[in-house]
């Protein structure tokens, strides 16, 4: 059979004696008909080619925390059911928390004793400490004096003598009353860990406005690995649970890769999709807009798979842990696994590892 195949500035068109098929882009994406290279037909796939883009847009990417919003009141929502967390709490101070090395490093370059050896970073009231994934915050005055706010918040761990005072096996979750998500930990008497993939943070005076799930989940993900891997230099991760387990190895390949999706024209996509509740908000989207990813790549280690593997990474030093709500990790490793699917298979894997993209 004949195929016709032209690349043109604005979309691509295949024609046989049978038929035609046009794929027009987006206009903010252009081609360069005369980049074309590799074009081979790949049997239960179609065709493979390889041409420069040129992409003029911005991309919306989701702050899950403003940084401008210091010295304003400001509400920490949960972000699976909006409901209030902490209301109107003024942030006076902002910082990010160092490195988990820091210690070593004051002792190595300091002259005179650590002064800080053995001593933890927690937060005033008003103070929020910022992680690799969480916030930290010191909820001191909503504890001693308990306020409407923290009605829609549910803190497991022991009370003793009118103080809360933490035992080593207490269960230190702190979860949302109305939707049940874990939200984060307990980690005094007076701080609070919120993890970055359930909180949204915003001024008070803003209306709150409910991100699909599985968007907020890796676009935060994507913002955190980009994060990391320019200020640190770290290119592998494991996600591990908050119960200590490794759920996924991530290897970040690059950060300015533009993906267009076209799901709503693959039945087979449609239906695994909808076996998914976090996934549904996908069949929503507008197919054919571009979007600026991360492309990964990443292998999952539940059910005891790849174990000698995960035990290399984490005694590996130039590999960085991120530590988030199990349940979470869960959706991240289906939000990958989605990705993954809806590449040829002739794509989906590298080596040992499978490949997936994160929208930013």
């Amino acid at each position: 059979m004949c195929v016709d195949f032209s690349v043109m500035p604005s979309s691509l068109q295949v024609k046989t004696t049978e038929s035609c098929t046009e794929l027009q882009l987006p206009r903010e994406v252009r081609l360069e008909p005369s980049s074309c290279r590799g074009l081979q037909f790949v049997p239960g796939e179609g065709l493979h080619l390889r041409l420069k883009a040129h992409a003029e847009f911005s991309p919306k990417s989701i702050s899950v925390f403003n940084q401008n919003i210091q010295a304003q009141e400001c509400t920490f929502y949960c972000q699976s059911c909006g409901e209030i967390i902490i209301r109107d709490r003024k942030l006076l101070r902002v910082l990010p928390l160092p490195s988990e090395n820091w210690g070593a490093l004051v002792g190595e370059w300091c002259c005179h004793p650590d002064p800080f050896a053995n001593k933890s970073l927690h937060p005033q009231v008003s103070d929020c400490f910022i992680g690799d994934s969480f916030f930290l915050v010191n909820l001191r005055s909503d504890l001693w004096q308990p306020m409407p706010e923290l009605a829609l918040m549910e803190t497991h761990c022991h009370a003793l003598e009118g103080d809360i005072k933490l035992k080593p096996k207490a269960n230190t979750k702190v979860i949302c009353k109305r939707c049940k998500v874990m939200l984060g930990e307990t980690v005094s008497s007076e701080t609070t860990r919120f993890y970055m993939t359930e909180i949204i943070i915003q001024p008070s005076e803003r209306d709150f406005s409910i991100i699909p799930r599985s968007q907020f989940v890796q676009s935060v993900i994507a913002r955190i690995l980009v994060e990391l891997t320019s200020s640190r230099s770290t290119f592998r991760f494991t996600i591990q649970g908050h119960d200590g387990k490794v759920y996924i190895l991530l290897w970040l390949l690059n950060c300015d890769s533009l993906v267009i999706d076209s799901l709503k024209n693959s039945r087979k996509i449609q239906r695994s999709i909808q076996k998914f509740p976090l996934l549904e908000d996908l069949l929503k989207a507008d197919a054919g807009s571009p979007c600026s990813t991360v492309k990964v790549l990443y292998v999952p280690c539940i059910k005891n798979r790849n174990e000698k593997l995960a035990s290399s990474w984490e005694n590996d030093i130039s590999v960085h842990s991120l530590t988030l709500p199990s349940a979470t990790c869960l959706e991240l490793l289906l939000i990958l696994t989605r990705s993954n699917f809806t590449l040829p298979s002739s794509l989906r894997s590298m080596d040992s590892f499978q490949v997936a993209f994160l929208k930013m």
